[in-house]
């Protein structure tokens, strides 16, 4: 799939002038959309700005020099990264990354909260629910809206105050259109993961530290 955009002007003795603007996606998502600006004259590719690289590139001794006081201008290359977002970005479908953790609850309520953060996705809609048991949670849920990243992206954060029950199941569910369907956080899988791991810290050094009692013993009864 590609976009592209061109002008062109005629001059004197019919000589030809040809400005292409043009972004390329190879992939469904548009995360490998390239930019490009190319200069043509007389059908001659004289030099061009690719995103990729992120720089300008002259082809002719002409050129050459141009593309490197481009490259120098802090101003046009900050100008051609907008560029870049401008005329590509109704291509690009950017995954969310999605945290789910437990922070202090900010009320008296309920003693345990849980923070659903999803980062770095467009476009910018998504959608964050909470479910309890497979059920949809709407009471104590605090949520912001879509906020940009300053690089185009946005990121989102969702809060749900709870009680702790024996046995229940909750999870967080991301929608969004670079997904092909709902993605689900299961905190329950989270939280037992996270406790495997804190159990096998604490049974690596309390092993560690049995053995040294062993070789601190020992050494008692050497000496």
């Amino acid at each position: 799939r590609f976009w592209t955009r061109g002008c062109a002007l005629l001059t004197f003795y019919a000589l030809f002038l040809h400005v292409l603007l043009r972004c390329q996606v190879y992939s469904g998502d548009g995360h490998d959309a390239v930019y490009l600006e190319q200069l043509y004259f007389n059908k001659l590719l004289l030099g061009q700005y690719n995103s990729t690289l992120g720089k300008f590139t002259g082809y002719t001794e002409f050129s050459k020099p141009i593309a490197d006081s481009l490259n120098n201008s802090t101003r046009i290359m900050e100008q051609e990264r907008k560029n870049t977002w401008r005329n590509c970005r109704d291509y690009v479908q950017l995954k969310p990354h999605v945290r789910l953790r437990s922070v202090e609850a900010g009320s008296s309520r309920h003693p345990a909260m849980l923070v659903c953060s999803a980062y770095g996705f467009y476009p910018k809609q998504i959608r964050l629910t909470w479910l309890r048991n497979g059920k949809e949670v709407t009471s104590d849920v605090t949520s912001t809206e879509e906020l940009p990243n300053g690089n185009w992206l946005y990121q989102i954060h969702s809060q749900l105050e709870y009680t702790p029950r024996p046995g229940e199941k909750i999870i967080c569910m991301v929608e969004h259109a670079s997904l092909m369907d709902p993605e689900l956080y299961d905190w329950g899988l989270l939280l037992g993961l996270v406790l495997l791991v804190a159990g096998l810290i604490y049974y690596r050094k309390k092993s560690s530290g049995e053995r040294q009692d062993i070789k601190s013993t020992h050494h008692k009864k050497m000496n």
